[in-house]
This record gives C-alpha cells, sequence and structure tokens, in this order.
C-alpha cells in the first residue's frame, strides 16, 4: 500500500491575499483556484517541483482566531529547499520577514520566517548527511 500526504488546510481570513502571498512572495505556484460558489474558493499552492500542497481555507467566524496560530506559536510547517542562498535572498527580497538570521545546524541551514498571519515556518536546507539519512 502506498499513502502520502497531500494537502495540508492552511486556515487564512482572505483568499486572494494569501494567494498573491505564497504564490508572489514565497514563490509557491498556484496550482487551482475555483469557485466553489457561495464565497467558498478551492485555492491550492504547492512548492515547486513538490507534490504537496496547501488548502488555503477561508475561516470563518469560529475559526477566525485560530489564523496564523494554528500551531500555538510554534513552527508549524517546513519549507525544504535544495539551495537555502537562493530562496533566503529571493524571499527576502519580496519581503518576507524573518525572524532571525540563518543559522547553521546538524541537520542543515534553517531560518524561521512568518507568512502573513503570523504563522512560523522553517526554511530549510538539510544537511547532506541528513538528507540522506533513513528513516526511524
Amino acid at each position: 500500500m502506498t499513502q502520502r500526504l497531500s494537502l495540508t488546510a492552511l486556515l487564512v481570513r482572505d483568499y486572494a491575499e494569501a494567494r498573491d502571498f505564497y504564490v508572489g512572495k514565497v514563490g509557491f505556484d498556484l496550482v487551482e483556484d475555483t469557485d466553489m460558489g457561495g464565497g467558498k474558493r478551492w485555492v491550492v499552492v504547492r512548492p515547486p517541483g513538490s507534490d504537496a500542497g496547501l488548502l488555503l481555507a477561508k475561516a470563518n467566524a469560529e475559526q477566525a482566531r485560530a489564523v496564523g496560530d494554528q500551531a500555538a506559536g510554534r513552527v508549524f510547517l517546513f519549507l525544504e529547499t535544495d539551495d537555502f542562498d537562493r530562496d533566503h535572498a529571493r524571499m527576502t527580497a519580496a519581503g518576507v520577514r524573518f525572524l532571525e538570521e540563518p543559522r547553521r545546524e546538524p541537520y542543515g541551514t534553517v531560518a524561521v520566517f512568518e507568512d502573513l498571519y503570523g504563522a512560523k515556518w522553517d526554511l530549510i536546507q538539510r544537511a547532506p548527511a541528513a538528507a540522506a539519512a533513513p528513516p526511524r
């Protein structure tokens, strides 16, 4: 049997502003933006070359408090890259707010950034040994 994660629902305040942030600033591809009627849309973005993506889910009034805080202040999502310096420079130039300077860790190069709602992400390039290590 084969399984994989394909989408992660990310609560957003507004479809268009979230789409524009992830596509225009983070550099994701827009996979789909379909009007579902009644103010709902099916908006999917994903990193170039990835099978997994984000379903941008507009929060209702009850969910609005969780926008930007789906992980209670912890890093929520991890964007792995094959060229940290390239992507860090491009994202910084596009206006993405990094909360720290890049740091070298045994597992790779990493820096925390915020999305437009304050959710924390890691931009990470795994160290060659860490990338090659078999899962435990």
